[in-house]
This record gives structure tokens, sequence and C-alpha cells, in this order.
């Protein structure tokens, strides 16, 4: 199983297209405090995330207490300032990938302590950043892909059709 750590998320459709792809493809969602809006079960619903009953969710204080009571150690940083890109990790069952919040990213030193363990999306050079619910989703799929999808289905209603 893959998760998802959000070290402070603070927009809360970000979040929520998070939480889509924890759904779909069975991975945990870790939020790390504070967050920038309300996950209690009346916001969900008015929210309309109809498939929030899906998200295996853990919430944390801080990352300290993530740390704590997860013990992660086989984990990836998703930064811009990382040295390498995603496609030069090697992804394992249980691994986390970690996301820092939409406005500051991961705590400098944080990453500093980590370094071996950052990795990048490639993007041009005059551009910030990728959006944060996209970047999770690519991370994540490659992740599964290395790990040969476990538990998903790669086949849909129009398998066994012919190809012309």
């Amino acid at each position: 199983m893959l998760n998802i750590v959000l070290f402070e998320p603070e927009i809360p459709q970000n979040t929520g297209n998070i939480a889509r792809t924890c759904a779909v493809t069975g991975s945990r969602l870790h939020l790390i405090k504070p967050l920038g809006f309300d996950i209690s079960e009346k916001a969900v619903r008015r929210a309309g995330l109809d498939y929030w009953h899906l998200v295996d969710l853990h919430v944390y204080e801080n990352l300290e207490d993530f740390f704590s009571t997860t013990g992660a150690q086989d984990i990836w940083l998703a930064t811009t300032k990382a040295p390498r890109a995603y496609t030069q990790a090697t992804f394992r069952d249980e691994c986390y990938l970690i996301f820092g919040k939409e406005t500051a990213g991961l705590p400098e030193a944080f990453r500093q302590a980590h370094r071996e363990r950052c990795i990048r999306i490639p993007i041009r050079a005059e551009a910030r950043c990728l959006n944060l619910s996209n970047s999770a989703a690519i991370l994540a799929y490659e992740a599964l892909r290395q790990l040969d999808f476990p538990g998903l289905t790669g086949e849909g209603e129009m398998k066994g059709a012919s190809i012309v």
C-alpha cells in the first residue's frame, strides 16, 4: 500500500483531489496539521465528496507526531528544489510520498535532513511549480506502476474488444 502525506495543506480542492486519488488507488492519506480547511463529516458531505468513505485517512498534530505515530522510514519528499527526478527513485510497498503546503513547500531543515530522498517532477525553468494534486497523482501512479498496480484493475469494460 502507498502512503500519501500532505504537510500543512492549505487548499481544500487540492486535498479533495488527492483524497480521490487515494480512494481510487487504495492509498492511505496522511494530513499533518494545521489544515487550511475543515474535514469534519458535515463539511465533507456539504462539499459533495461522495468517495470520502473510501479514503483511509490519518491526521497528525505536527511532523513529529506523524513520525512518532507511523515510524515512517521509507520516505520520498516531493520538492521543486530536489537534486533528481522522480523517475530515478525506486518506490517500495508501504513507502511514504510527502508533499509540502501549496504556498511554501516543505520546511528547508526537513528537506536538508533528507536530501537524498528529495525528488522532483521536471518542469520548465521559468515555471514555479506544478499543482499539488497533479504532482501527487503523478508520483502516486509512478510508485504504483513500479509496484505493478497492486490491487488495481488494469482492464476496463472494453477488455477483449478488437482493435481496428
